[in-house]
């Protein structure tokens, strides 16, 4: 019996079209007695895995928020061989508030895992995920962006895992979003990542970072869109033919990472960003990034930000205002031709 307090009339065994809520009890000022109630929808036909697909972990990342809305309500039954688990937008109360953490706890979604049935709002569905979904699915499908605080060149990423079969399913999953970098890459923010809890599962993941910031452009949307029904199509739950790269007149993917705590560059100081390479741009050693300039003092000479390294600049600060301590850079490199050889 389910120690989780959250209720839904999905079935997660039926097969057919369900459309429904998830809903988690809690109280505040002017209701007792109220539901926080998430969007869930399930499709189930024939024989094939099951599919977990989400966005809105972190409420200000809605390219793949769009890009689930879409495809549920486009789908048709007999397309599906398996099952997909559709949440579009699984902290909703951060989605609506368009911020990273929930409103409700201050919680952050992706820092929950395993989570807490008798916690807060957000530990509960980090509970609920971990405990009831993932152990039902095959695949699970986080898709992100750098929100409002970083700017990420647009791609498909993952974690390396030991498991070498598992490996390999993550890495041909996430090459099949078609992307021009597939981006291995390091947790620095702490741990009770929701990618991290279903890969020790064993589950295939496969995450996205499709640009972020306020503005979302229409050919990171259709690259967010159509990567995410090739997937699908690769998985074999979406019938279709599966495009690679070569169908579409592009080069491989390029594989890059992101493991050294070095690679990530913070800012030393408060101030105001401006960032001297593009995302996607390769940087040599010592190269200057970007400048710290100080409104209060004017006179004083900006802080220039080098390169550690030869690399990608993966992505960037996103807001020109910065504090001490905010990410400035991510800086990735070319993966190793025999690490390359495990996913094949």
């Amino acid at each position: 019996m389910s120690q989780s307090p959250i209720s839904t009339r999905i079935d997660f065994d039926k097969p057919g079209i369900q459309w429904g809520t998830l809903n988690i009890p809690f109280s505040y000022n002017l209701s007792g007695w109220a539901q926080l109630q998430i969007p869930i929808s399930t499709m189930a036909h024939g024989d094939g895995p099951t599919v977990l697909l989400m966005a809105g972990n972190h409420g200000d990342e809605y390219p793949g928020q769009i890009a689930i809305m879409k495809l549920m309500k486009s789908l048709n039954l007999e397309e599906i061989s398996g099952r997909i688990i559709f949440i579009p937008a699984i902290n909703i109360p951060a989605a609506k508030a368009a911020t990273r953490l929930s409103p409700l706890d201050g919680k952050n979604l992706n820092r929950c895992f395993p989570g807490n049935a008798e916690g807060t709002v957000t530990e509960i569905m980090a509970h609920y995920l971990a405990h009831e979904i993932f152990p039902r699915v095959d695949v699970v499908i986080d898709l992100h962006t750098g929100g409002r605080g970083v700017y990420f060149y647009p791609c498909a990423h993952m974690h390396l895992v030991e498991n070498r079969e598992q490996l390999r399913r993550m890495a041909a999953a996430t090459e099949a979003y078609n992307t021009d970098f597939s981006f291995l890459y390091a947790d620095i923010a702490g741990k009770g990542l929701l990618p991290v809890e279903a890969e020790n599962m064993g589950k295939t993941v496969v995450t996205t970072e499709m640009g972020g910031g306020e503005v979302t452009n229409a050919a990171v949307h259709r690259l967010c869109q159509s990567g995410l029904k090739n997937v699908l199509i690769h998985l074999k739950v979406l019938a279709g033919e599966e495009t690679s790269r070569s169908d579409l007149g592009l080069p491989p993917t390029r594989w890059i990472q992101a493991l050294d705590a070095e690679d990530y560059l913070f800012a030393p100081e408060s101030g105001i960003f401006e960032s001297f390479v593009d995302v996607g741009a390769d940087v040599s050693v010592d190269q200057p990034l970007g400048a710290l300039h100080f409104l209060e003092r004017p006179d004083r000479e900006p802080t220039i930000i080098h390169a550690p390294s030869k690399g990608i600049a993966i992505a960037h600060r996103g807001p020109t205002l910065t504090s001490q301590g905010d990410i400035l850079f991510c800086l990735a490199h070319d993966v190793e031709t025999d690490v390359l050889k495990t996913f094949a």
